[in-house]
């Protein structure tokens, strides 16, 4: 294989560690950006340090819309390495973070802020200043009055109007990766599920493939299906709140309420599906915990119909609402050529006009046999963001009274046998905020070498930044909650 082409892999397939080409630090350059270029989207950059030595392996993990393929690239670097981020703005976050952990230093990178605080000097960082007689400094947090985890927001303005922002977040830093390595074991899976509280199932699902994967097992079609009623569910409960929350941000108190309380209907019936509201043990390595029967699956069409009623209602009303459409329109707009440069998933990007979602295009599981169409608008404002959350939610709502009328039969769970030695794989699963990627490499006794996570907010919180440009001060909390990205999901 020439050495400027990456190995190509599939969703959740399993390749050999060194198989990948191990490519110069200039044609590693150069293939990831011109792959970029080409439309590919950087899921996955960082680093591995190699033990006793200077210097680590770069991997990058490349999605190729419309090809169902992945490319995998790595090439050995010393203690510094060229900067991608002038040339693909995507790779900016995932290379302070590697010179954070690794050590090894993007030469030419804009400014190797920290990604995460992990240890001393929590929180001391510089920040970026603005100086002139008319220009004030606003900063927000990292402590907030709302029951959140810590984040920095530093606003240089002029007036009202945002000229630049800066989120310096990590201050809870888990090390939950590091903690990985050696895995898996009894802890493993108390570590994936609350990656992001709000998303069980999406991080559960991306580890349960890449296990399945190393471990030779294959779920039943039923198992499949239940994972994705689990996994819509998930999206219909935090798409719901989110657009009450924005509506409670510009007081429009009916969707507010009635959001609220239908949020919590439809956690509910994930408590329905297995005992927990969040779904906690219901996905595992080989199928899931949990079965449903005619009774249950009767339980949920009825509680789905009266959910979706209640949700039409409230939330139709908050997009007929002039007041509301005044403030969300023409807020917070990141346009669709800034969305793509910085690499954005999810409802963020969808909204940008991105057809971008992994249930089409890396199918798995049950999407491998249903087409999810794709939910985009053009505006990329904040009332884009709130619209595709309801555009998905509806369709959310009929693929899962679908599924639940035709569940396939077939066993709830397979054995998983012994892990594939000196194995790598790459598992992309569409959370609701967007593509959640699980990079899994053994060793030669077939323990976790490594294990990289990539929340989906990792990819949006500099949108987020660059929303707030030239935007009035007071439109943050409006503009923050459209994106409603995950502190901990970033703070690993």
């Amino acid at each position: 294989m020439s050495a400027e082409h990456p190995a190509i892999i599939r969703n959740a397939q399993v390749a050999d560690l060194e198989a990948c080409p191990c490519m110069s630090a200039g044609d590693f350059r150069q293939t990831l950006c011109a792959r970029v270029s080409a439309g590919a989207r950087l899921s996955a950059l960082f680093a591995r340090r190699k033990a006793g030595e200077s210097g680590g392996r770069l991997y990058a993990v490349l999605a190729m819309p419309g090809s169902n393929n992945l490319g995998l690239l790595c090439c050995d670097v010393g203690d510094s390495y060229p900067s991608i981020t002038g040339d693909c703005p995507a790779a900016h976050w995932f290379e302070r973070e590697i010179a954070e952990r690794a050590g090894i230093r993007p030469e030419g990178h804009p400014w190797l802020k920290p990604v995460r605080f992990a240890g001393k000097d929590v929180g001391l960082t510089d920040f970026y200043r603005m100086d002139g007689n008319e220009v004030h400094e606003v900063a927000v947090g990292p402590v907030h009055a709302g029951v959140i985890e810590p984040g920095h927001f530093r606003f240089q303005c002029h007036g009202e109007t945002v000229h630049h922002l800066e989120i310096s977040l990590g201050y809870q830093h888990r090390g939950i990766e590091d903690a990985l390595i050696g895995g898996p074991d009894a802890r493993t899976i108390h570590y994936i599920e609350p990656l992001a509280g709000d998303t069980t199932i999406g991080h559960a699902t991306a580890y349960a493939m890449a296990i399945e994967a190393l471990g030779g097992s294959r779920p039943s079609a039923r198992a499949h299906a239940i994972r994705a009623i689990a996994a819509e569910l998930e999206r219909l409960a935090n798409h719901i709140g989110d657009l009450g929350a924005l509506a409670g941000d510009v007081g429009f108190l009916p969707t507010m309420s009635y959001c609220g309380r239908i949020r919590g209907d439809v956690l509910n019936c994930t408590g329905v599906l297995c005992g927990n509201r969040f779904g906690r043990r219901l996905v595992v390595p080989g199928g899931i915990m949990h079965d449903l029967d005619e009774r249950l699956c009767k339980d949920l069409l009825d509680r789905l119909e009266s959910i979706e009623r209640d949700a039409t209602d409230a939330i139709e009303l908050m997009f007929n609402a002039p007041s509301v459409l005044a403030r969300f329109e023409g807020a917070g707009t990141v346009s669709h050529e800034l969305a793509n440069q910085l690499g954005l998933v999810g409802v963020a990007a969808r909204a940008s006009d991105i057809e971008y979602d992994v249930r089409r295009e890396f199918p798995y599981g049950i999407y491998q046999f249903t087409q999810m169409p794709i939910c985009t608008w053009s505006t990329g404002d904040c009332f884009a963001r709130a619209y595709v959350r309801w555009l998905e939610a509806k369709q959310s709502f009929a693929f899962v009274r679908e599924h639940l009328r035709s569940l396939p039969a077939g066993a709830t769970r397979q054995g998983v046998g012994e892990l594939a030695a000196g194995k790598i794989v790459v598992a992309l699963v569409e959370g609701w905020r967007g593509e959640i990627c699980h990079v899994v490499g053994t060793d030669q006794s077939g323990r976790f070498a490594f294990y990289k996570i990539i929340d989906p907010s990792f990819h949006n919180w500099f949108g987020l930044a660059m929303a707030l440009r030239e935007q009035q001060i007071s439109d943050f909390p409006l503009c923050n909650k459209s994106f409603n990205l995950s502190y901990c999901g970033h703070d690993l």
